[in-house]
């Protein structure tokens, strides 16, 4: 696909929308990518990292293997992606805890618009697309229930918690830094980062990598031969994620750390007037209209041909 510089730019930034996405617990970077109209190409690009690519480079040289790679379009978004995750990582961790209802709200907004726009690509329904929409809803809904184990700093555990996050961080619907918590490495990753322990930081990569290179063919498949049913089963995804970031929290249990930190174990979502604290309802719904107003200006930007 032939892009000028604009384009690529354009490319990063929806990069740095997919990292700042993903850098959140209970949003997904894939939501983004589906929405911003880049999320098939990015599948296709990553499925198409095999042995027959590394032969064109032998056998042809760099420039027909780099174009047969969609580099230009691999190093943009991720370019974009990690510049982002890595510095919102920090700014997510201080609004999450100083200003949680009006953080979730603006991504609880992002959420419902995203529902419309993935599942009015659904072109046919009939009675698989509507399984996998329920399916994917509940499936989505049950793992937002889950609460978060014990943090874990063996490097073994991170490779597999590197392999199972970034399938989910391309998952629309499915937050990587949910799956995280949940596996309970979330904190080691963002203590490795801050401190930059390389070697933790590696051995995450090495296991995201692998999870992504694995993945990415499974999707690729589904979207070739059951698009319509793939579409609905991520639309479910997306609807049943609604809950992890309903913004108004009772917190159930907590967990303290070796530090003596306390952070939430489990949650359960509650009416705002029910809510133990300061509601802030309206600055709440200002807030989820941004978010879903912020989807529509992504699939405006996602529409244009790139």
């Amino acid at each position: 696909m032939q892009r000028k510089l604009t384009d690529y730019l354009m490319v990063s930034l929806k990069g740095m929308a997919m990292g700042a996405a993903d850098a959140v617990p209970g949003v997904s970077g894939g939501t983004i990518a589906f929405i911003s109209g880049i999320y098939e190409e990015l599948i296709s690009t990553i499925s198409n990292v095999n042995l027959a690519l590394f032969k064109v480079l032998f056998q042809q040289g760099i420039k027909p293997f780099w174009e047969k790679l969609n580099g230009n379009f691999i190093v943009a978004l991720l370019g974009g992606i990690v510049v982002s995750f890595v510095s919102f990582m920090r700014i997510a961790k201080y609004l999450l805890e100083f200003y949680p209802v009006l953080i979730w709200s603006f991504f609880f907004g992002l959420i419902i618009a995203s529902i419309y726009f993935v599942g009015k690509q659904i072109t046919k329904w009939h009675l698989g697309t509507i399984v996998a929409l329920v399916l994917g809803t509940v499936m989505a809904y049950y793992i937002s229930t889950l609460p978060s184990l014990e943090n874990n700093t063996n490097n073994y555990f991170l490779f597999i918690a590197g392999a199972i996050a970034i399938c989910a961080m391309i998952l629309p619907g499915i937050s990587g830094s949910f799956i995280l918590i949940i596996l309970g490495a979330y904190k080691t990753l963002s203590n490795a980062l801050h401190d930059i322990d390389v070697k933790k930081i590696i051995v995450f990569t090495l296991g995201a990598i692998f999870g992504l290179l694995s993945f990415s063919h499974v999707l690729k498949w589904l979207f070739k031969n059951y698009h319509n049913t793939t579409l609905a089963l991520l639309t479910g995804f997306i609807f049943g994620s609604l809950n992890k970031v309903w913004p108004w929290k009772k917190t159930l249990s907590w967990h303290t750390d070796s530090k003596g930190i306390e952070s939430p174990l489990l949650q359960e979502s509650v009416s705002p007037f029910n809510f133990e604290g300061e509601h802030q309802v309206v600055f709440a719904l200002v807030l989820m209209i941004l978010g879903f107003l912020t989807i529509f200006i992504l699939e405006k930007l996602g529409s244009k041909k790139q």
